[in-house]
């Protein structure tokens, strides 16, 4: 034994009642020796892939075929398997049928000549491939990947090489009856689909799903979906989850945000909340208002004239409430320390100025029908009543509650994986450094504390009671978490979305970073952080998204001697003029770290028909000789601990301590 001997008995005794209850799925020594065993060579195996996507920001057709490419893994593998026996055309073509299994054979339908000769070629380098990436996985956990309707089939294939004699004829047997009885199409579908899964066991999403981009919720829809999915929430993801709880300032942020974007279409057809009361409103109150400030920002949309009328009226209109809102919340919390940026009692609603930090300036838009200057900050009842519908639109959204259900299911402020620190967007410092304090309740958190405490936080939003106090601060704290000075998730001093509609002057656009981006390049800083978390520096790494990496800029994602990655390189469309890339995508295998950058996405339609990829660089940043083993995972450590388990009963059934069951029928 490596862990139970004769001295453990007094450790076997304690344990013995939750021993009992392992003998229930283990009655006998033949089983736990034989869990044991299984156990031990699952140790051995290579560790499985990882696959990192932050801040993709509802661009769900990039996302989709990152997703389906694992950032170049399948093409690897590819060529890792057929090497130059396949041509380059050919290699693509494959690629591309596993890629979208389903559109592919309905082209090659209309276009082939010879369909079963096709089929044939197709199903013998599916099934070769197929092999090869289930190879570091149990066949146990195999067979749970393989669709029922061809499970048996595809594990016959699977092993075809495993010392069988004369078993060619049997095999080839197989595949011609798959042909023959026209289940070929099915067939290469569901081996597709199978080799998608067991390329990336386990996704990372480091934050920022939503906004911006035409589809989040075709996102949400896909992660629901993966077999293996954790979240870590990005400001926007915040955003909409407090939208969620019914946090009227969130609610307004998101409408905004929307707006801006001309994306109502997630809003209303995703989600199906209702924006004829915005529009009505709107109309009513900004009819004759050109809202220049707030023309929307078209990204591969067409809209008409009128359209775009519409959507800049419902745009300011949403923003004034927004900021009556998020002022009440400011007056309501004075710890927040936001005081700064109530700027609705600091216009000169006559002159059409606003005074800030000693200086005045010449507003853009001096139109405001709806504030009283006496009371800016008040709703007029038409405001109210309008909040009222929009936030029974977004508690009663059946699908938005259970996307976002999922987010809180799956997502967490931080996670701590395989030794590595994924959070979306920093954790507060001073400008030495050090870890910043921030005051909740009358408590100081600082650090990992600080982290956990917004976690909490974000949770009792969604989950406690409505109308009850807690729920409401929490929800308060939801916005805070959006655009706080100290949120680990905003990461900025202050938001400044009204200076950016009404004042010209840039100078009062400016949001200064917290100091944790100047120093996220410090070794020693962010060997300070990882330390917090209770990590080894020598062997972890941060993985961050949020702020872009300006690539063209020079900027490079590879942060503090490789210690910090950062894999927001601008999936979003609006942030690609100014990265020069269509963002960074992390895989960490059995041999290391890869990074890999994204040139832009055309389409899926395009991708499908002329077999275009993504075209990626990738950069080898760590790469091991030995390659690491389950036993060297998060996996691989429950996993000793289950044998040290099964161990203990093991002597607790030699000693007598606990009986094996009876295989002997009365």
């Amino acid at each position: 034994m490596t862990f139970c001997d004769e001295n453990n008995l007094d450790m076997i005794k304690n344990d013995l009642r939750y021993l009992q209850l392992l003998a229930k799925q283990y009655p006998s020594i033949s089983s736990a020796s034989t869990e044991i065993v299984n156990l031990q060579a699952i140790l051995n195996l290579p560790k499985s892939t990882e696959h990192f996507i932050s801040d993709v920001h509802g661009e769900h057709e990039s996302f989709t075929h990152v997703l389906k490419n694992a950032s170049g893994v399948i093409k690897r593998k590819i060529d890792d398997v057929f090497g130059n026996s396949l041509r380059e055309s050919e290699k693509a073509a494959l690629a591309t049928l596993i890629y979208y299994p389903e559109q592919k054979i309905e082209l090659i339908k209309n276009t082939e000549e010879d369909l079963e000769d096709w089929y044939k070629i197709n199903l013998y380098r599916l099934i070769e491939l197929c092999r090869v990436v289930s190879s570091k996985y149990t066949r146990s956990k195999v067979r749970k990947a393989l669709p029922p309707d061809f499970a048996y089939v595809i594990e016959e294939l699977l092993h075809e090489h495993d010392g069988t004699i004369n078993k060619h004829e049997y095999y080839n047997g197989i595949i011609s009856t798959i042909i023959d009885i026209d289940r070929a199409a099915e067939f290469i579908i569901a081996i597709s689909k199978v080799i998608q899964r067991l390329v990336v066991d386990r996704l990372h999403i480091v934050g920022d799903i939503y906004d911006r981009g035409p589809g989040p919720e075709i996102i949400m829809e896909a992660l629901i979906k993966h077999h293996s999915v954790d979240i870590q929430w990005g400001n926007h993801d915040i955003l909409w989850m407090g939208a969620a709880a019914g946090s009227e300032a969130c609610i307004c942020n998101v409408l905004r945000i929307a707006l801006r974007y001309a994306n109502l279409y997630t809003i209303e057809d995703g989600y199906g909340i209702n924006q004829l009361p915005l529009a009505t409103f709107s109309t009513e109150f900004y009819d004759d208002d050109a809202c220049k400030s707030f023309m929307p920002r078209i990204i591969d949309k067409k809209l008409s004239e009128r359209e775009i009328a519409l959507i800049s009226k419902m745009h300011k209109a949403i923003a004034i409430i927004q900021f009556k809102l998020e002022g009440q919340i400011i007056k309501k919390h004075p710890e927040f320390l936001m005081n700064d940026q109530l700027l609705l009692d600091k216009i000169d609603y006559e002159k059409g100025t606003i005074n800030l930090n000693g200086k005045t300036y010449t507003l853009n838009d001096k139109h405001f029908p709806t504030i009283n200057p006496k009371d800016p900050y008040k709703l007029t009842p038409q405001e109210e009543e309008l909040i009222k519908k929009l936030k029974h639109s977004f508690i009663h959204s059946e699908k938005l509650q259970r996307h976002i259900r999922f987010l809180y299911t799956k997502g967490s402020m931080y996670l701590i994986y395989n030794s590595n620190l994924l959070f979306h967007g920093c954790i507060p410092l001073n400008e030495d450094g050090s870890f910043k304090e921030v005051t909740i309740s009358g408590v100081k958190y600082k650090g990992k504390a600080l982290l956990d405490k917004f976690d909490h936080l974000a949770r009792e939003a969604y989950f406690f009671k409505e109308g009850s106090k807690a729920k409401e601060y929490a929800m308060d704290m939801m916005w805070y978490l959006w655009c706080g000075p100290d949120s680990p998730e905003f990461g900025k001093h202050k938001m400044t979305t009204f200076e950016r509609y009404f004042i010209d002057d840039k100078k009062t656009h400016v949001e200064r970073k917290n100091p944790y981006y100047k120093y996220r390049d410090n070794e020693e800083i962010v060997i300070n952080i990882l330390k917090e978390f209770n990590l080894d520096p020598n062997t972890s790494h941060i993985i961050n998204g949020h702020v872009p990496v300006k690539t063209k800029s020079g900027e490079n994602p590879i942060k503090a001697n490789g210690k910090l990655l950062v894999i927001d390189g601008g999936f979003c469309r609006a942030y690609q003029p100014e990265t020069g890339i269509a963002g960074y995508t992390l895989i960490y295998n059995s041999y290391g770290l890869l990074l890999s950058s994204h040139e832009p996405f055309g389409s899926i339609e395009k991708a499908i028909k002329e077999e275009k990829d993504i075209v990626s660089s990738t950069v080898i940043l760590e790469h091991s000789l030995s390659r690491k083993r389950v036993a060297d995972t998060d996996i691989g450590r429950e996993i000793k601990k289950q044998i040290k388990e099964l161990e203990m009963l093991l002597i607790a059934y030699r000693k007598g301590l606990i009986k094996e069951e009876s295989t002997v029928s009365e």
